[in-house]
């Protein structure tokens, strides 16, 4: 599967810093310091219907991640997946009268153009469920002869006993797990499980469902957690630095993720940082499909709203933050976008060596990406108000603007 074209990231003066960021697993605030290659995966869509903004701002945050690394000179080995084979993507394509595959590739290729647009940094690596299939069903396989799988009714489950650190990324407690396993594709209640929260790693066929060949597992498809596990060791390996997603998927599937990943290698942990984005709502409600309460990204563009302006709206909020869509909020970006459009479209200005190193410091302060936008505000009223003689500071703003939040002005 490939992935979107990368949009030019200009170069700066200086280098950046290394970034602190929030781990969910400790709870607070860490510097990571990764080697000349900084490693991060993303989970990533569930193709049954288009963009929303819940999306973007998800990967805006990770987006703006690659943007602080290559900023210190590293090169990024990101990787996200696709899950384009999954219950709500076939339930979607029968209620539709549509083939599942045929949906799954619309939607993926609609959020490559959304990607696109929005000038979100593409994944080296953008591997769908199905093509990483011939690399699942071995680790299942292991996961069983370890003695941390087993069989129910054909169906193949992990043991979370298995791992003696599961529990570590959420810190939840088991009543919590319970709930949240029922509400986010788990099976908690079927009776002949060793533990409730067991998740399943690979589902036997089923009549009028796509399967395929398990080996010794026999025909069947992938559960969601293993996907993602296959995916991340297969490119990444072990102990990469940031695993990365909404804030939905803290449990179960990157707590269920991390220990299928602990198991299969021996080690720990599987990511050196969890980083969650918060979660966007549209009239009190958090966005999600099964609300249908969305905001489509596709749908503003066709509406004739910049990118742009998207992404500076999106920026506004600080990733880990819970906010609200509305009309205000687009309409705020759309203003701030003009002011700082003519801010740098004058021939001088004020410095924009103290403005450069505002951004590099807000953003490396836990993608502090409303700080950074004051920080241009501030730039862009001294130039309103008083300008400058600095004949290159326009230029510096623009391509700053650009390489550290992904903003063509």
């Amino acid at each position: 599967m490939h992935a979107w074209p990368a949009s030019e990231v200009p170069a700066l003066p200086g280098q950046g810093r290394d970034l602190r960021i929030h781990d969910t697993a400790t709870g607070g605030s860490i510097t990571l310091d990764p080697g000349p290659v900084a490693r991060i995966y993303v989970c990533g869509i569930t193709p049954y219907d288009a963009t929303h903004i819940g999306h973007a701002a998800t990967y805006n945050a990770f987006d703006l991640v690659q943007r602080v690394w290559l900023d210190t000179k590293r090169q990024v080995h990101y990787v996200q997946n696709v899950t384009d084979v999954d219950d709500p993507l076939l339930e979607r394509a029968e209620r539709d009268g549509v083939d599942w595959a045929a949906l799954a590739e619309q939607e993926t290729q609609l959020f490559r153009e959304d990607m696109t647009a929005l000038r979100m940094l593409p994944p080296r690596q953008y591997i769908g469920a199905v093509e990483a299939i011939p690399g699942i069903v071995p680790l299942v396989e292991r996961l069983r002869d370890l003695g941390a799988a087993y069989e129910l009714e054909g169906d193949t489950y992990f043991s979370v006993e298995a791992d003696p650190h599961f529990g570590q990324v959420s810190h939840l407690d088991a009543a919590a797990m319970r709930l949240l396993s029922a509400e986010r594709g788990g099976d908690p209640d079927r009776p002949g499980k060793k533990n409730p929260l067991d998740p399943m790693l690979w589902s036997a066929a089923r009549e009028g469902e796509p399967s395929w060949d398990g080996g010794s597992l026999g025909r069947g498809r992938p559960g969601w957690h293993i996907e993602c596990v296959a995916i991340a060791l297969d490119h990444l390996g072990m102990g990469f630095d940031i695993q990365g997603g909404g804030s939905d998927l803290v449990f179960p599937h990157h707590e269920m993720g991390a220990s299928h990943a602990q198991v299969l290698t021996g080690e720990f942990p599987m990511a050196k940082a969890y980083v969650h984005a918060g979660m966007v709502a549209l009239h009190g409600e958090k966005m999600s499909k099964s609300k249908g309460n969305l905001v489509f990204v596709s749908r503003l563009r066709r509406d004739g709203v910049d990118p742009a302006a998207i992404r500076l709206a999106l920026l506004a909020h600080h990733y880990r933050a819970d906010w609200e869509w509305t009309d205000q909020v687009l309409q705020d970006a759309v203003t701030r976008l003009g002011h700082w459009r003519a801010a740098v479209s004058r021939p001088d200005g004020p410095s924009a060596e103290t403005l450069v190193d505002e951004i590099r410091e807000a953003l490396a302060n836990d993608l502090d990406a409303p700080a950074a936008l004051a920080a241009v505000d501030r730039w862009a009223v001294a130039q309103e108000q008083q300008g400058g003689t600095d004949m290159g500071a326009p230029g510096i703003v623009s391509r700053a603007v650009d390489a550290l939040l992904g903003v063509a002005l």
